[in-house]
């Protein structure tokens, strides 16, 4: 009974003793362990750069354009009449001035021969007015030189007559006999050297030549409308929208077909104005057929500086020899605005960039401290963003820390 007293006030004093000692334990504060997160007031903000580098943003840009002839002529019908023969039909390749189609022509041919007719005639009296004005300006020099020979023979008898009288040998009336006759010589010889001066001075042959020259234009007149009903190609290309057929009556002013050239193609497109902005500068581009990664380059021959009004875009007009023939009027290509080379640009990670409202800054390392730099981005690729402006290959580009620090901080750079 003593035993197991004692042995109960020992379990309690080893109770009471482990009890003390645990609120002993409770009541003592450990001292607090440092924390290595925390830096002093003073310590310099931490961030990761990396070297700004070139990158591949994507494949080069391309869009759909049409291929157009180079340039498409309509076939006018000049004469009114029934085709008589066509030679040419829809797609047939033809060469400028070859003969398409050709229209009755009979009232047109009539119309010639009476005008050729008409000519010969009017010829043939200028030939005959000519010779009789030809021989009558030979008469009349003629006459002219009789005259004059008459005149100086008369004027000799004339001062034989005169001298005779003085010397008593003849008589009054005889002096006034020679007198006549030597002046109504000199009278015959004025009127036949003034008849000889006028013919000589005027155009007899005016009024024929007037009606030749009608005579002329009304058979070249006559030879230009049969030439109109041949009807030819105005340009050399490839021959569409061709339906005549013999027996049809066509009429003046009619659209026989019309005419594509297809050795000379353009390419046309309509860019936005981002799209513009990549070919602004170039004169070549590179195109390709659809479902082909053959390239083949074509000239810039017009880019519009202004917006047109009615599409919103600018348009865009290249030029490209097609002596091949493997382009065709109303084919589609894919021109690449963008080579391969401009594909490797500026690039940087995506979440470096800054945005402030609509304007976007990254960081750079200068030494000991950042800069600020306002940037224009460019095309994304995935998580990298290419810059158009703002920074140079070789800068170190802060991609971490960069939303806690400010323009010229001084700052430590940690390895990534």
């Amino acid at each position: 009974m003593i035993y197991q007293n004692r042995f109960k006030r020992g379990v309690q004093l080893a109770a009471l003793l482990g009890l003390a000692a645990m609120l002993a334990a409770g009541c003592a504060k450990p001292a607090a362990a440092p924390q290595a997160s925390e830096q002093p007031a003073n310590a310099l903000k931490q961030v990761k750069v990396e070297a700004v580098s070139k990158q591949k943003i994507g494949e080069p840009v391309e869009m759909v354009a049409d291929v157009v002839a180079g340039s498409a002529l309509d076939i006018p019908v000049k004469a009114d009449g029934e085709v008589r023969e066509v030679l040419k039909k829809r797609g047939d390749r033809v060469e400028k001035g070859e003969v398409l189609l050709r229209i009755d022509a009979t009232d047109a041919l009539s119309q010639k021969e009476k005008s050729e007719l008409n000519r010969e005639s009017l010829q043939q009296q200028m030939d005959k007015s000519e010779q009789d004005t030809e021989n009558g300006k030979k008469d009349l020099q003629n006459t002219v030189n009789k005259l004059q020979t008459q005149v100086g023979d008369l004027e000799k008898v004339y001062n034989r007559v005169r001298n005779s009288y003085d010397g008593g040998d003849a008589t009054e009336d005889q002096v006034e006999q020679a007198e006549t006759a030597l002046r109504n010589a000199r009278m015959d010889l004025e009127s036949a050297q003034s008849k000889l001066d006028t013919l000589e001075s005027t155009n007899a042959l005016a009024t024929l030549e007037t009606q030749l020259k009608s005579a002329d234009l009304s058979l070249s007149d006559a030879e230009r409308a049969l030439d109109n009903y041949e009807v030819k190609a105005p340009v050399s290309g490839v021959l569409t929208d061709f339906t005549v057929e013999p027996g049809m009556t066509v009429s003046r002013g009619m659209k026989a077909g019309q005419v594509q050239q297809v050795d000379n193609l353009k390419i046309k497109a309509d860019l936005t104005a981002s799209a513009a902005k990549l070919v602004r500068g170039k004169t070549q581009l590179n195109f390709h057929l659809s479902g082909s990664t053959e390239l083949m380059k074509a000239d810039i021959a017009y880019l519009a500086d202004i917006m047109s009004a009615q599409s919103k875009t600018y348009p865009l007009e290249l030029a490209v020899g097609n002596a091949s023939g493997a382009l065709t009027p109303g084919m589609r290509v894919q021109v690449q605005l963008t080579e391969e080379s401009e594909q490797n640009v500026i690039a940087v990670p995506t979440l470096s960039i800054v945005r402030e409202g609509s304007d976007n800054f990254v960081f750079v390392l200068a030494g000991d401290h950042v800069e600020k730099r306002k940037v224009t981005p460019g095309r994304l690729n995935g998580s990298v963003q290419e810059l158009l402006d703002g920074v140079k290959e070789g800068e170190q580009l802060v991609v971490s820390g960069q939303h806690q620090v400010q323009d010229q901080e001084k700052v430590e750079v940690v390895k990534p």
